[in-house]
């Protein structure tokens, strides 16, 4: 097992999301993956199989030789459902959150589904031998790797495409969308928001509740939507022609104690400048906004966090935002991740943080929703359908101050039913 993994067993989900430890320098051609499966920059196949793809696992190891002339398909042409049947729930929950949400490291795939790294881990070999899911890590300056990430595989794309009736990726195609991931300079970013969710999903996680008396299976995060999702649905076209497309990290909803605080994120690494961080404001205070949530800043440091509310105050001076708006910093840590006592509301009167409170104690916006069973990924249970009449009622609430003419959205209406709405 690999050292770094193995260390990674006694870390929270929600430390250190991109699994470094330190600078990085380029992906290497082959970096070594756990328990000695390598990621190689070819990837051979049989003859008579699909063409061949970079950036796969070989394992090595095969002890069921494919048929001759072709790549797991019986001689009735339909092909070998083996696979599929020896995936588990979670399993299957696990190839959905990854279709959305495209990376998850070890760790918060544990805090997801599992009560230890190392039973991730044993896991996830398999699943990577069965070519469900795609593993690769970065090498360090000084030595040592980063930690394992996790991506669908070619079978597990395939997997899903057949879930959702979709036309199955080619698998060139596919191998260049993992080299892509794998090489995309917003990696950590992506990472570092995913593990923001997983740290709040992580209270729900099955495995940990299994023969305990649970008071609410479905307290905590019942909606968690990546960015591609929010583009495609929190839209707005004016009459002018101009478009208002919000573009948030991701957007969720978190439930406790009668309590439903929806929100968007804002995600900082530091490397986009205050301005551009309070030019976001605009955005969002053209839109509706506080009909659908609040406006959550996750900040990399305490001193940028002051920096941003300082900015915020030199911005807005006097002037009531109609965001609500709560930062915090990520070192500022507590046990209990982003759903702890770690939030300060913002104020026009005041930039200073005065009081921190818990993600469930902050304002109620948004629309109050059914829990409904989804056929999407997990933690989707408050999920709303921008296509839905109550949700349109709102925008049309709107339309006087916007100039909204409709909201569009990419997502499948699926039933459920809108009890309430918090402005």
């Amino acid at each position: 097992m690999n050292g770094h993994d193995d260390a990674a067993a006694d870390r929270t989900a929600f430390g250190g999301a991109d699994g470094s430890a330190g600078a990085r320098r380029s992906i290497a051609a082959t970096p070594t993956a756990e328990h000695g499966y390598r990621i190689r920059a070819a990837q051979h196949h049989d003859q008579g199989c699909e063409p061949k793809s970079r950036l796969n696992i070989d394992t090595h190891t095969s002890s069921h030789p494919r048929p001759r002339g072709g790549c797991a398909v019986h001689r009735g042409g339909h092909p070998d459902a083996g696979p599929w049947f020896r995936l588990l729930d979670r399993d299957r929950r696990l190839l959905s959150i990854l279709a959305e949400h495209k990376v998850l490291t070890t760790d918060q795939i544990a805090a997801l589904e599992f009560t230890s790294t190392r039973r991730a881990q044993d896991r996830l070999r398999k699943l990577r031998e069965m070519g469900m899911l795609f593993a690769f890590r970065e090498s360090l300056y000084g030595g040592g790797t980063s930690q394992t990430r996790h991506a669908l595989g070619y079978l597990g794309a395939r997997l899903i495409a057949a879930q959702r009736a979709d036309k199955p990726p080619a698998p060139g195609a596919h191998a260049l969308m993992l080299e892509r991931l794998a090489c995309s300079p917003t990696l950590a970013h992506r990472l570092g928001v995913n593990d923001f969710f997983c740290a709040l999903a992580a209270h729900r996680n099955p495995a940990r509740h299994r023969g305990t008396a649970h008071p609410d299976p479905v307290a905590g995060l019942t909606q968690w939507w990546s960015e591609r999702q929010c583009t495609d649905c929190f839209r707005l076209d004016l009459y002018s022609g101009e478009t208002i497309r919000l573009r948030p990290d991701g957007y969720g909803c978190w439930e406790q104690h009668d309590r439903t605080v929806r929100f968007f994120l804002e995600y900082d690494t530091g490397t986009e400048s205050l301005t551009t961080l309070t030019g976001k404001i605009a955005v969002y205070q053209r839109f509706p906004t506080d009909e659908f949530g609040i406006l959550l800043f996750s900040l990399h440091s305490s001193r940028r966090e002051t920096a941003l509310r300082a900015a915020l105050h030199r911005a807005m001076p006097g002037h009531l935002p109609s965001v609500t708006i709560a930062t915090m910093a990520r070192d500022y840590a507590h046990p209990c991740g982003p759903a702890g006592p770690i939030w300060a509301l913002w104020t026009f009167h005041d930039d200073t943080v005065t009081q921190r409170v818990r993600l469930g104690d902050l304002p109620e916006r948004g629309p109050r929703i059914a829990h409904h069973t989804e056929t999407g990924p997990p933690y989707n249970e408050a999920a709303f359908d921008a296509n839905d009449r109550h949700v349109r009622a709102i925008l049309d609430s709107n339309r006087a101050r916007a100039g909204v003419t409709h909201l569009t959205a990419s997502s499948d209406p699926s039933e459920q039913t809108i009890v309430e709405t918090d402005s």
